[in-house]
């Protein structure tokens, strides 16, 4: 599997909550942070988004779509010089029989459809500190429309009774996240972090390596000779692009598929250290407890499966 396939391959999608909100007048609204990843679609109107992190706020246009990956808190509203009220309350509070949360009775109708993912594993931690913390995807990315039609099908199936609805609604939730970053890796717009790495064609190259071939027993001058650079050149541009250097990403990959595997199968101890690159548990075991903070051991025994 390529890189983007791999991370996801390791995610589960432990609930969605997703909704459909209407507003008319001047409004804006903070929401707190949450351990979990956003994701929206401006269906009709315009509005502003802004993180609390210095960033200029980002103007949304109709068809527009936007995913926050760090849980972190964040506002949205008609004037980014407003005062804010409490977004979660006005989820619970305005949300009508139809499940359409609306605010405001006069003025131009604004729309959007969203909601959240929240994972039930320690992928999703890793997800986060690999991709950039706003990803917007412009209403003219080919993406934009198999969004739509994706978004107001998640919101149906996350608040319906219906069998097999929890199981369709994860389901769709892969669908839009990949579908999003697919839009954001093709677009002009320049990817910060491992998102853009993968669209670089040396270090994306590099990347497609170290996953295509976990348990190799791979060296810095083995991947720079592999994509026809440098050691040094390699080493500081892998860095720049994806923020670690090359090492210590396999490292941290190594350990999300092992705690994957420990959480989700009874493989030996044995197996899952040798199926990503160590050749006794004892290393294997320190390797793990110094990267996750807990023991092998620890991490099966809190498994949900």
């Amino acid at each position: 599997m390529d890189p983007l396939s791999d991370v996801f391959s390791l995610l589960r999608v432990e609930r969605v909550v997703a909704a459909r909100l209407e507003v008319r007048g001047a409004w804006a609204m903070r929401f707190t942070g949450l351990r979990h990843i956003k994701f929206a679609g401006v269906l009709e109107g315009s509005f502003w988004l802004w993180v609390e992190d210095g960033t200029p706020p980002l103007r949304l246009e109709t068809g527009d779509f936007y995913l926050l990956t760090r849980g972190q808190p964040y506002c949205t509203g008609s004037d980014p010089t407003l005062d804010t009220v409490d977004g979660r309350a006005v989820l619970a509070d305005c949300v009508g029989a139809d499940g359409v949360v609306r605010y405001g009775d006069v003025g131009e109708r604004i729309s959007a459809s969203g909601g959240r993912f929240v994972f039930d594993n320690d992928a999703s931690d890793l997800l986060s500190r690999l991709l950039p913390p706003v990803v917007h995807v412009p209403a003219a990315s080919e993406s934009a429309a198999s969004l739509r039609a994706v978004l107001e099908l998640l919101r149906l199936e996350s608040r319906t009774e219906k069998p097999g609805a929890p199981v369709a609604a994860a389901s769709l939730a892969n669908m839009v996240l990949v579908q999003i970053l697919r839009a954001h890796l093709a677009s002009d717009v320049p990817a910060p972090g491992w998102l853009g790495a993968l669209a670089d064609p040396k270090i994306g190259a590099a990347l497609g390596l170290m996953h295509a071939d976990i348990a190799r027993q791979w060296r810095v001058d083995d991947l720079a000779s592999a994509v026809a650079m440098s050691r040094t050149a390699f080493a500081e541009r892998f860095k720049s692009l994806v923020g670690v250097p090359p090492l210590k990403y396999l490292t941290d990959w190594r350990m999300a598929v092992a705690g994957f595997a420990l959480r989700t199968s009874d493989k030996r101890l044995s197996a899952v250290a040798e199926s990503v690159g160590y050749g006794s548990d004892v290393a294997f075991s320190a390797a793990f407890k110094r990267a996750v903070g807990r023991s092998p051991g620890r991490s099966r025994s809190n498994r949900s499966v």
